[in-house]
């Protein structure tokens, strides 16, 4: 072996897998990861995984731990789903891949047709893709291919929200709204305007609900005034702001930026990357949680339930009946990936559509929603939590140095770390977003396993307000 990296030898007799401590080296090492501090690059590698089943992670000391945002809000059916398993083995010695350049697979055909017969309207054409990114950035290049098709080259322009999460590559990037997420990088910002965040929490004081979502159709309405309909092409919006702090709208919102769109001639993406196959208790939450036909819907994660990676949109009839026919002018919408509708792919979302069907996994999440909310809910007690919500099986714990005035703590960006790693002493894995600490567990969740995830969460939040108390980093108030 080359530069001493690798330690065991081929051909050694040992075949199995590297222990922790020399994944966690060659990690350290050579592995650069998603969201990587570059001030520790080489010093610290992240908790190593061994095995999982059901809703639990196994790590490499062989601790057992509740999976609370489903690997990246994706692992619907949980682990060790064998249907998914096998679908993928047998389509994968039946036929592993095909370029969809110049064909296509059973598969991708009988998945397009199932999804076009879960979305609402007429949203019947579907592009596959590799992710949520992909399939964000397919939305928006197919936007922009559109209106030049109409002749509308000047009608670029993207709305999109403060708090938004879109995806990571250039167009999906740009549109999200996280500030911090954006520091070093470049970014499209000529081509997208982002509106006030939704987030009721954090409302003017003295504004209600209502009278917030008034405020933001305003603002919406007012923007598309001053940048001219003309010009703006489309609205992307998540249902939910999931990686924003699971953001959810005021009442009524939904629809009414919707019919703003109609009102202007903008299109309506909804980003369901998250919310999509089973998150709100539903094949997708656009029209059966939000009342509302979007233009196009993006979707990924739940689609395999994280088994392997597959993402899409799904375009309405209308939008593409402008586009096509006899009247297309030979035009054609240049964008796809090598693995477009990779067969295997596709075998495992219809796997995994299977089991969400036939264990009833969408009604029991409807059922169990309820619990999961209020068990949340318990900890709003606690003197470091200002805010907790969420809707469907996903849900949020902000963090707040003072209830009244509702400000982060100086080292918010700290915060959720350091609950997390409580948590894993404990047995259970967090999401933390600065000061937030999010949960979206897989949709096999009992009510039993709600009341050790909220627990163990609950000892985490205490373990760290003692720990803050103790380096003088927060109070907890006096009565």
């Amino acid at each position: 072996m080359t530069k001493g990296v690798w330690t065991r030898e081929p051909g050694s007799g040992d075949n199995g897998p590297a222990p922790g401590d020399e994944i966690e080296a060659l990690a350290k090492r050579h592995l650069l990861q998603p969201w990587e501090s570059l001030e520790h690059l080489g010093q610290s590698a992240r908790t190593v995984l061994d095995r999982a089943e059901n809703i639990y992670l196994y790590d490499s000391e062989g601790n057992k731990l509740i999976d609370a945002p489903a690997g990246m809000w994706c692992v619907q059916v949980g682990y060790g789903c064998r249907e998914i398993a096998e679908a993928m083995a047998n389509q994968a010695m039946q036929l592993a891949y095909n370029s969809p350049w110049y064909t296509t697979s059973g598969p991708a055909a009988e998945l397009a047709a199932r999804i076009a017969d879960k979305t609402p309207g007429d949203l019947n054409h579907i592009f596959f893709t590799t992710g949520g990114s992909t399939a964000v950035d397919s939305a928006l290049r197919f936007v922009q291919f559109y209106n030049n098709y109409l002749g509308r080259p000047e009608k670029k322009l993207i709305l999109s929200r403060q708090s938004a999460y879109h995806g990571s590559t250039y167009l999906s990037a740009s549109c999200s709204g996280k500030e911090r997420d954006k520091v070093f990088l470049d970014f499209a910002g000529n081509l997208v305007h982002h509106l006030s965040s939704p987030l009721v929490y954090r409302r003017p004081d003295g504004m209600t609900e209502a009278q917030f979502c008034d405020f933001l159709i305003a603002e919406m309405e007012s923007t598309i005034l001053e940048k001219g309909a003309d010009k703006i092409a489309a609205f992307i919006a998540e249902p939910i702001l999931a990686s924003g702090g699971v953001v959810v709208p005021p009442e009524g919102y939904h629809k009414r930026t919707l019919e703003l769109c109609r009102k202007h001639e903008i299109l309506y993406i909804a980003d369901e990357v998250v919310t999509a196959f089973g998150r709100l208790g539903h094949w997708f939450a656009s029209e059966e949680v939000f009342g509302i036909t979007p233009d196009i819907i993006t979707f990924a994660k739940g689609i395999t339930s994280g088994y392997v990676p597959l993402g899409g949109m799904a375009v309405s009839q209308k939008v593409m009946a402008e586009v096509s026919g006899s009247d297309a002018k030979g035009a054609v919408y240049s964008n796809g990936y090598t693995y477009s509708g990779h067969p295997v792919s596709c075998a495992a979302a219809m796997a995994n559509m299977d089991v969400i069907e036939k264990e009833g996994i969408l009604e029991h999440v409807r059922d169990i929603t309820p619990y999961f909310q209020d068990k949340l809910a318990e900890l709003d007690a606690l003197a470091l939590v200002g805010d907790v919500r969420g809707a469907g099986l996903v849900g949020c714990v902000d963090c707040v140095a003072d209830r009244k005035a509702k400000n982060p703590l100086k080292l918010d960006s700290e915060v959720g770390g350091r609950i997390d790693a409580h948590c894993q002493e404990k047995g259970l894995i967090v999401r933390p977003v600065y000061n937030m600490c999010v949960m979206s567990p897989p949709l096999v969740i009992r009510e039993r396993q709600i009341d050790t995830m909220v627990g163990i969460l609950r000892a985490g939040i205490e373990d760290t307000m003692v720990d803050l108390e103790r380096e003088g980093l927060w109070h907890a108030p006096r009565d």
